[in-house]
């Protein structure tokens, strides 16, 4: 009876499922359910995308208006110096741009920290408007009021810079895995891009018809537009962590993380003369009597050949590896800047400018993917590069030119310290 009951029992369902196939809709759910995979891991996504292309490019036009408008501060010194500030010394006038550039590594702890905690956007948000707002109060200021130019490009433009940068970078690679060191060199290049661009204008500009106060609201205006469009591009991809990184945990691990603690005790050092030639060598080739509408384009070849050397290091890296190259690209680089105190001539303003900016470039677009490569957790990626940046060294070799451009000097300190800078890091393995 048992047997005979359960004979029945499959029957039954035999033949509901018999009736289940002739319903369209069961066999549709039945034919796509066959050909369905089960949701990917929110860690695996295709390789950038085009959400992950429209945010490099967005944080490419981020490092073109921030760090590259920072490092094209080399046009404000000279126009400074002979024009807007005449009674401040030449020292005086660079720890306006010392400041903004500490700044945009100091601010980087607060920003790194916010961008892991999930707040990408109010960063990007809040650094463009406060950049824009910053050049536009530059252009109110009045000649020989140092307060109000340090307060305008000195403090604000800094901290708008040190509110982008890192997000800008760490974003991008959260885009890409396989095409990082690549995406990141790219994005980088976008600074240098920038160091081209920005020196041309503002010395057209600035010396121009329009004078300071209107040539610094057209490149305000400039900034305002493609800032704009940068924040309309970028997106990102991952979802805030449910608990924060843990900057005190973080910092632990970077303690005991050896490798890690070599590259930020050589960045402190490396980073004391990195700014020395970017802001003085177009004031130091005029000093040494070479043309000025020559010397007017003297950052635009050291920033072009920078940006060559940016743009080339990402495929180079493929076949050397990203920390060797970035030790043999600053071993060079603290060479070329003893090469500097003997600068005196056209030939070699055009020498010094064009391979120092291209293994310059190379070491630049190099640092980010090598916190990458030495950071095992890419959720910490935003704490580690805000811990690297804060304890980066202070450009302070604009105070070493003195009243009398004794060049020699800040060209020795700067040179030393970039040897002992890339001494400290080249043991990072």
């Amino acid at each position: 009876m048992a047997a005979d009951s359960e004979l029945r029992m499959i029957h039954a369902e035999g033949a509901s499922l018999q009736e289940d196939k002739e319903d369209p809709e069961i066999l549709e759910a039945c034919r796509v359910s066959k050909h369905w995979d089960p949701p990917s891991s929110p860690h695996e996504f295709s390789e950038g995308g085009s959400a992950g292309w429209a945010t490099a490019f967005g944080a490419f036009l981020v490092q073109f208006c921030g760090f590259g408008y920072i490092t094209s501060f080399g046009v404000y010194q000279d126009f400074y110096t002979q024009h807007y500030l005449t009674n401040e010394t030449s020292s005086a006038i660079s720890w306006i741009g010392s400041a903004s550039a500490s700044l945009l590594m100091l601010v980087g702890l607060v920003s790194g920290s916010l961008h892991d905690r999930g707040y990408f956007y109010h960063l990007i948000i809040a650094g463009s408007f406060l950049e824009c707002l910053s050049l536009f109060m530059l252009s109110l200021s009045k000649p020989d009021q140092y307060y109000q130019i340090f307060l305008s490009q000195g403090l604000g433009l800094g901290i708008a810079t040190g509110l982008l940068y890192i997000p800008s970078v760490a974003v991008s690679s959260h885009h890409f895995r396989q095409r990082r060191t690549l995406v990141m060199t790219f994005v980088v290049t976008g600074s240098s891009l920038g160091a081209i661009i920005h020196p041309i204008v503002l010395n057209n500009l600035l010396n121009g018809p329009l004078g300071f106060s209107n040539g610094v609201r057209i490149s305000a205006g400039l900034i305002s537009l493609f800032l704009l469009t940068a924040c309309l591009c970028m997106r990102t991809r991952l979802d805030p962590p449910a608990i924060p990184v843990n900057y005190i945990v973080a910092a632990r691990k970077c303690i005991h993380d050896v490798p890690f603690m070599l590259l930020i005790i050589g960045g402190f050092l490396f980073q004391i003369g990195f700014y020395y030639p970017l802001f003085f060598f177009q004031l130091d080739s005029i000093q040494h009597g070479i043309s000025v509408h020559f010397s007017f384009y003297s950052l635009v070849i050291l920033n072009g050949s920078n940006c060559l050397g940016r743009f080339t290091s990402g495929f180079i890296a493929r076949f050397t590896g990203v920390v060797n190259l970035a030790t043999v690209a600053a071993i060079l680089c603290s060479v070329l800047i003893f090469g500097m105190i003997g600068l005196s001539s056209l030939a070699s303003v055009v020498v010094l400018g064009v391979i120092y900016g291209y293994l310059s470039g190379m070491n630049v677009a190099m640092s980010t993917p090598l916190m990458a490569t030495l950071t095992p957790d890419v959720s910490e990626l935003g704490a580690r590069m805000g811990i690297c940046f804060f304890t980066a060294g202070t450009p302070i070799s604009g105070a070493l030119p003195t009243s009398n451009y004794t060049w020699w000097i800040p060209g020795l300190f700067s040179g030393k310290a970039r040897v002992l800078g890339r001494s400290s890091s080249g043991f990072r393995r």
